[in-house]
């Protein structure tokens, strides 16, 4: 089977190098802008929006524009890959996965790509990296890349600038080294409770960082814009951003890769995390509610990354053979694994349960995390057998299952 792989490397550019690069990101964000503007206007007009050829053929003419000339300094391919990416986000949007696409601003993702791997050279052995129009260019080599090179993406972040490289290779289908299946529950006071007890504590790297970025944002706001000082306190307040967003991105790996490599099935809630976290604030006519205790929610649900914790696990357990089977989260904490009863009252407090119906008694997180492993074990079941699933966690007893318990 085939696998594909990008490894991230930082890069070491020289000064001619660093400003080559940021006028190409800038041409590669013109060129989306431009196009964006372009169809919102046909649009508009009543006219159907250009597609991926259309739009290369006004690229082309924006390049012998005398006005927009100094875009044929820029490599063409990165350029025509503006146009995939702003596909890409209409896409999204109409699967209703994404809002509709924004104009991008300076300073934010920027980036090009080289789509054909004709297009640059990689020399792994001395550290360098040969992309068009610029050169030669050194590289930190921290892990050796396996498979062939497919396509290149340079980015920028934190004022650093870093290559990340798509690779393909043949491998043999993955066997899972482990057999044991889990259910875990998120949550704020504990990132993740497992089915077997135990749990793992949030890191909550945003809350860490939070007084010292509203310390660099105030400084920032009182500089004027766009002039020296106000960029300096700008890459002040970038540089730790980054740090919170590498502190919580080092985590999450760290996390997700224990889980993947102990077991074979790891079920967990399908949770909404665009959803749970809206905001409360409403509009003047219909103003929300508890807005300032929302917002705090908001805030500790987002510093966790329950969304980037499922894509790891999700890809990470397809590399080593084994799968992430998300089940429906109601009333999983609410529903008793011994007896199946199923009310608001047997959750006493956030922390506690308590059976109404038996007295059983446990932790509410461990409680939800073994109702989401036997939801996941009878989805996955129902799966291989071709059976029809049994209804969701709390609408029926199980006898065998409150045995068991008691037992």
């Amino acid at each position: 089977m085939k696998r594909l792989q990008a490894y991230k490397y930082e890069l070491q550019p020289n000064g001619e190098q660093q400003r080559a690069m940021l006028r190409f990101a800038g041409s590669c964000r013109f060129v989306f802008n431009k196009a964006l503007a372009l169809q919102k206007a046909l649009y508009e007009q009543g006219e159907k929006k250009l597609g991926y050829a259309g739009l290369c053929k006004a690229l082309t003419a924006w390049r012998n524009d005398q006005d927009t000339a100094w875009l044929a300094e820029a490599p063409v391919h990165p350029l025509q890959q503006t146009f995939k990416d702003l596909e890409r986000a209409y896409t999204n949007f109409f699967a209703k996965r994404a809002d509709f696409p924004r104009f991008k601003k300076k300073g934010q993702s920027d980036s090009f790509r080289y789509p054909d791997a004709k297009q640059f050279k990689l020399d792994q052995g001395n550290s360098r990296v040969f992309l068009p129009k610029l050169g030669w260019i050194r590289y930190r080599n921290s892990r050796d890349m396996l498979g062939t090179a497919k396509n290149i993406t340079v980015s920028s972040t934190g004022g650093k600038w870093f290559v990340s490289i798509q690779t393909e290779r043949e491998i043999e289908p993955p066997v899972h080294p482990s057999s044991t299946i889990v259910g875990i529950d998120m949550g704020i006071t504990r990132f993740a409770t497992l089915s077997d007890g135990s749990f793992i504590e949030p890191l909550n790297s945003f809350k860490k960082h939070e007084q010292r970025l509203a310390k660099y944002q105030r400084r920032m706001s009182r500089k004027e814009k766009f002039s020296n000082n106000w960029k300096k306190a700008k890459a002040k307040v970038q540089k730790l951003q980054t740090r919170i967003a590498n502190i919580r991105r080092d985590f999450l790996h760290k996390t997700s890769t224990t889980i993947s490599q102990n077991h074979a099935l790891v079920c967990i809630e399908d949770l909404q995390v665009r959803n749970m976290s809206k905001s409360a604030a409403g509009n003047s006519d219909a103003p929300g509610k508890n807005v300032r205790a929302k917002t705090g929610l908001n805030k500790s649900i987002l510093d966790q990354g329950w969304f980037e914790f499922r894509r790891q696990l999700e890809y990470k357990q397809t590399w080593l053979g084994g799968e992430v089977l998300a089940v429906p989260p109601r009333n999983t904490s609410r529903t008793c694994p011994c007896c199946g009863h199923v009310s608001k009252d047997n959750r006493k407090t956030q922390a506690k349960f308590a059976c109404v119906e038996c007295g059983y008694e446990n932790h509410a997180d461990v409680v939800g995390a073994i109702n989401i492993l036997r939801a996941g074990h009878a989805r996955f079941a129902c799966e291989v057998s071709g059976a029809v699933m049994p209804p969701a966690a709390g609408t029926h007893r199980s006898d065998s299952g409150a045995a068991q318990c008691r037992a």
